[in-house]
């Protein structure tokens, strides 16, 4: 058996337990440590996972000298500054999507990350999930020609609440952070980090952050993405991939079990590969491969295609007029 690689938790939100349960499957790793800035919702998440050290402050999470690895999941804001703290500490850092509220800050830390030589990677677990691994490779083998668009969405109803997070323009709310980036993401994945056009609308609504947006990005060899995302409209969550010899469908593309191909002149293609875990054990093993390899970042989620991803919702933003409170 490999090394074990002990895990820190940064911010026992909700997201957090997703990623605690998806450790459990994980034979070589351990949960050793949660950090808060509550005594008590440090102990009850970790009574909760069995974790045996917890902490009331990030700072003494981040310097436990037998922690190896921290995901952070602390709301949008403060992503920077809490990764940063890690880092600072020389510890590896899986931090929650998006990296940060905008690219003037995700390079700062990139940047940070590089100079300490630790390392840093966008928690963008939908990367990883087997599936994917599988769309990629038939897009790699050619098996729907060369490929000229993508449709993904992702958009849900929240309830209404002023005060809550998706809601709050100081916790950089609205659906292009939460989930956009999920759907950008995905065009990086298909076309490349750099789209040549950035067209977008949103609706800004009452809490002043866009409730609701179109995205469309154009790429120089005429290839476009049509993209939605939501905090206040159900979406049925589907991505496609259209080429000039067939297209692939996945649904529920961000959080996927399945996906089919369908080549012109063939019959259709249909992997269905259920989660081992939940999911989120994806993207750590990843952490842990590159840890044990030696590597400072991905090669399936580099920090240059982060970058550009926050540089492309920065982008959008600025054609909503759209400006959170701390920038």
């Amino acid at each position: 058996m490999e090394k074990i690689i002990k895990w820190g938790i940064l911010g026992p939100g909700n997201i957090a337990n997703q990623f605690a349960r998806g450790l459990r499957v994980i034979s070589d790793a351990k949960l050793l440590a949660v950090g808060s800035r509550s005594m008590d919702r440090a102990n009850s998440f970790a009574d909760k996972y069995n974790v045996p050290k917890r902490y009331g402050s990030y700072a003494d999470l981040a310097n436990d000298p037998e922690v190896d690895a921290i995901y952070i999941s602390t709301p949008h804001p403060y992503h920077k500054e809490n990764a940063i703290l890690c880092l600072e500490a020389g510890k590896a850092v899986l931090c929650e999507k998006p990296m940060t509220i905008n690219a003037k800050e995700s390079k700062e830390l990139i940047d940070y990350a590089r100079k300490r030589k630790v390392f840093l990677m966008e928690a963008m677990w939908t990367r990883f999930l087997p599936v994917m691994l599988k769309v990629r490779e038939w897009l790699t083998q050619g098996a729907i020609g060369d490929v000229r668009m993508l449709t993904a969405d992702f958009g849900f109803r929240a309830g209404w609440d002023v005060n809550g997070r998706l809601f709050n323009p100081k916790m950089a709310g609205g659906g292009l952070l939460d989930v956009g980036v999920y759907t950008i993401a995905m065009a990086s994945m298909v076309f490349g980090p750099k789209p040549s056009q950035i067209t977008s609308i949103a609706h800004i609504g009452e809490s002043g952050v866009d409730e609701q947006a179109g995205m469309l990005l154009g790429y120089d060899k005429g290839q476009i993405a049509l993209l939605s995302c939501a905090v206040r409209t159900n979406t049925p969550h589907d991505a496609k991939i259209l080429g000039t010899d067939g297209y692939i469908v996945i649904p529920g593309f961000w959080h996927t079990t399945s996906a089919t191909l369908y080549a012109n002149g063939k019959n259709p293609e249909r992997v269905d590969i259920p989660f081992e875990g939940n999911g989120y054990n994806y993207e750590a093993i990843e952490v842990m491969r590159c840890l044990r390899e030696g590597k400072l970042e991905s090669h399936i989620m580099p920090l240059d295609e982060s970058l550009s991803i926050i540089q492309i919702m920065d982008q959008m933003r600025i054609q909503w007029g759209l400006k959170y409170p701390m920038e």
